[in-house]
């Protein structure tokens, strides 16, 4: 269990580090693109607009970088106080401070959340621009003097050591080992962190010095995942052979790597096969003195001929072949010896876990834990605040119940109030252990995706199996539905928004809660109860679907039932998880749940959730969720 924390502990650091980075590709991009053309070795050299070059290496990229990993901890005024934190450390040292700014952006952003959560609801009406905007300026500057006086020498010297050991490795000929390190760190989705977390900010060094980086070929190679895939498409069987050209192309031109990492799983062996390829291709990059002008992401070979500087070509594009022609040799030696393991879905299961992640394949998974009782006659749903995900997962298996002649009690609440004498309790994973806690006799199922999962048929068909005494509960729940005034008044057309683009879900989510104080539903401590819950476990139901709302001590905070629904088209990441459609929920005495049971049956057809991030009308989204 130590070694399993341990492991999603890194996992998610390095996916931390990634995120301030990968949104500022473009910058990147930029950068690279201004020095390939116009610095003295350039295209187009240009001493003029080479002046821009060392101003963005210097100041924009770690600004940029600071300024989002303070607002991924804070939104807004932690992305505010992590850039003023970030000058600290791009003054006090002399070379690019993106290591810096990984440090210090974020801790910006957590010592003003630290201090906004430290003054909620003290603050006099009238007052709040005032405080904002001096604590914001007072804690920004400390920071940025402390990162000045202490921070930037620490990381200067760490750096210093990072830059020796990579000359030492590059003296003693040894660089080809690093992918020993590198090829099995991208199949545990720690490609992106290596690329931007280490090797970049020493690359930019080594570009700024010498106008390339070998480095930047390390991780951003495609080959050795191409050599995979063209073996697969040569000597795999069944889906995996037909699929695997496809694949071969996303990853080679489009630049996805990870989609060569189930293809490995399948065979773990073929590790091998990678790592023998990236060792060859980073040989053949120090033999032939090759090296990029700028960071490659996506590791597309376009992007990485982009980057390539003038008289670089043919040690780039050798590496890369040689790279892919090791990788698919050993990789076809390996497939057509021993017994392979055909399970794509399987295998896109077991990288998920090593990401740390659910997927779509793995969202269904269940762990039932007990033996299922004889006369059932109550089915307990829960879920932290009982308002939101086990409501929905409530009303999807009491329909189904329904279907059957089954007479048994389909009910939610929180963890908390599960009751002594419940039978079988459903819940999110991460809460199983509470829920065993409470109810420790209880049959307990764990369901990653509560609007879809197949485990509600399976349970059905059990207790179909099973000795069951038909009793009486369930007719008092369907009474209690039945008086439910159907009022559709909670979800109105002002609070649908349609388009919406969100860089994390905790920008989201507080989006969400906004809403739902500006329309008098909540009180405005709900927004921060509503990350609180979040952290606990995801509000993420499956079918692209989230539900935020607030932790079950923030029910006293809720002034009416509420309702908002966003719509994202292009999605936002629920760890791991694309979002399209976000339900914002505020619940009181039980007046939303049945529109939020619409919701969740609604929400269980895809074809119905394709319609509502499609739909170009507030009307329609409701007109969906209100006829199904």
């Amino acid at each position: 269990m130590a070694q399993s924390n341990i492991k999603v502990s890194v996992q998610k650091f390095g996916n931390f580090l990634s995120s301030m980075v990968m949104p500022n590709i473009g910058a990147f991009i930029a950068w690279g693109l201004i020095t390939a053309f116009f610095v003295p070795t350039g295209f187009f050299p240009n001493g003029n607009l080479a002046k821009l070059v060392d101003p963005m290496v210097t100041y924009l990229l770690p600004l940029l970088i600071g300024y989002t990993g303070g607002k991924i901890v804070h939104d807004q005024r932690g992305g505010v106080v992590g850039a003023i934190a970030t000058m600290g450390v791009i003054v006090g040292s002399d070379i690019p401070m993106f290591l810096g700014a990984m440090v210090i952006g974020p801790l910006g952003g957590y010592v003003i959340k630290k201090f906004d959560q430290f003054i909620e609801g003290k603050v006099k009406t009238g007052f709040e621009m005032l405080i904002n905007n001096f604590s914001a300026g007072i804690l920004g500057g400390i920071l940025a003097i402390l990162a000045f006086l202490g921070a930037s020498p620490a990381i200067d010297a760490f750096t210093g050591w990072l830059i020796v050991g990579v000359d030492w490795l590059l003296a003693k000929h040894l660089l080809p080992l690093t992918s020993i390190l590198i090829e099995p760190a991208k199949i545990l989705f720690l490609n992106n962190a290596i690329n931007h977390g280490i090797i970049s900010p020493i690359g930019a060094e080594q570009i700024r010095t010498s106008g390339k980086s070998i480095l930047l070929l390390l991780e951003a190679n495609p080959g050795p995942g191409f050599g995979v895939l063209l073996a697969y498409s040569f000597f795999g069987k069944g889906t995996a052979k037909k699929s695997a050209p496809g694949a071969a192309l996303i990853q080679f031109v489009g630049g996805v790597h990870e989609i060569y990492f189930p293809y490995i799983l399948m065979r773990p062996l073929l590790i091998i096969g990678a790592i023998l390829g990236g060792m060859s291709g980073v040989f053949t990059f120090v033999l032939l003195d090759g090296g990029l002008q700028a960071v490659v992401s996506p590791g597309s070979i376009l992007a990485f001929l982009a980057a390539t500087p003038p008289g670089g070509y043919f040690a780039n594009i050798a590496g890369v072949l040689v790279a892919a022609g090791v990788s698919f040799i050993a990789s076809s030696i390996i497939l057509k010896t021993g017994t392979q393991r055909e399970d794509l879905d399987a295998a896109a299961r077991k990288m998920q876990a090593m990401k740390g992640k659910k997927s779509p394949v793995t969202e269904n998974f269940t762990k039932q834990q007990g033996e299922l009782p004889t006369n059932v006659q109550k089915i307990i749903f829960a879920c932290d605040a009982g308002m939101g995900s086990s409501a929905m997962g409530a009303s999807l298996l009491r329909k189904k119940i329904k279907q059957t002649d089954l007479d048994i009690l389909v009910t939610n609440t929180a963890v908390s109030n599960i009751p002594n004498d419940a039978q079988i309790v459903i819940t999110q994973e991460e809460l199983t252990p509470r829920a065993q806690h409470k109810v420790p006799n209880a049959y307990h199922i764990s369901v990653g995706n509560f609007l879809s999962s197949p485990e509600y048929d399976k349970l059905i068909n059990q207790l179909k199996n099973s000795d069951i005494v038909h009793g009486t509960e369930e007719k008092t729940a369907v009474s209690l539905e039945e008086n439910i005034d159907h009022n559709n008044d909670l979800l109105i057309e002002a609070n649908i928004f349609l388009n919406q683009q969100f860089s994390t879900k905790e920008e989201a989510i507080r989006f969400a809660g906004n809403v739902l104080v500006r329309g008098g539903y909540v009180e405005g401590n709900y927004v921060e109860a509503m990350i609180e819950r979040e952290n606990i476990t995801s509000t993420y139901m499956g079918n692209d679907v989230a539900i935020p709302h607030g932790t079950e001590e923030a029910k006293k905070n809720v002034l009416k039932s509420g309702f908002t629904v966003i719509q994202v088209p292009e999605g936002v990441d629920f760890d791991g998880q694309k979002v399209r459609l976000i339900f914002g929920i505020a619940g009181k005495d039980g007046t939303h749940l049945e529109i939020l049971s619409g919701i969740a049956i609604t929400c269980s057809d895809m074809a119905n959730i394709e319609k509502m991030v499609h739909t170009k009308s507030a009307k329609e989204l409701m007109a969906i969720i209100q006829n199904n």
